[in-house]
């Protein structure tokens, strides 16, 4: 009796491990639409700007070689160097092949950092870029090492 319980013990993890590795394989699939490649996001704002014009911050989204003109959500996040919780988030919008964009002023010098965070085919990706606008004094600077969206930020 002793062995048949072991064997049916035994046979039961089996079958749970078996069950557990196809739903992560099928999971990992349907959250990416059934490729394996990955969203790339390339940010082309320049890294220096002017200030007081109106300028374009803008990233393209691809997959593989085609563009990505199907993304759940582009949002650039914008915020001074030092100043990550005084940041403003915008939302970007598709222009063409990809390319996503939302216009911003800023209003005096600086160094900035921003993020384009993209949500597309189950994936999330927020490359980072520093952002250089007029002549700022760059002993005033602080270094910025955020690597993630703002915990307490309002999407407004």
């Amino acid at each position: 009796m002793k062995k048949i319980l072991t064997v049916l013990a035994l046979t039961t993890l089996t079958l749970a491990g078996c069950g557990g590795k196809e739903a992560t394989t099928h999971d990992s699939h349907s959250h990416n639409e059934g490729t394996l490649e990955e969203v790339v996001v390339n940010i082309q704002t320049p890294e220096t700007l002017p200030v007081g014009q109106k300028v374009a911050l803008s990233a393209k989204v691809t997959q593989g070689d085609k563009a990505v003109d199907d993304a759940d959500q582009v949002e650039f996040e914008v915020w001074e160097s030092g100043m990550r919780e005084h940041g403003t988030m915008l939302e970007g919008k598709l222009i063409k092949d990809g390319v996503y964009e939302a216009n911003y002023t800023f209003d005096h010098d600086g160094v900035y950092y921003m993020f384009a965070h993209t949500n597309a085919r189950g994936l999330h990706v927020m490359p980072k870029q520093e952002l250089k606008v007029g002549n700022p004094d760059m002993s005033k600077v602080m270094s910025d090492e955020s690597d993630d969206s703002m915990g307490d930020m309002h999407h407004k």
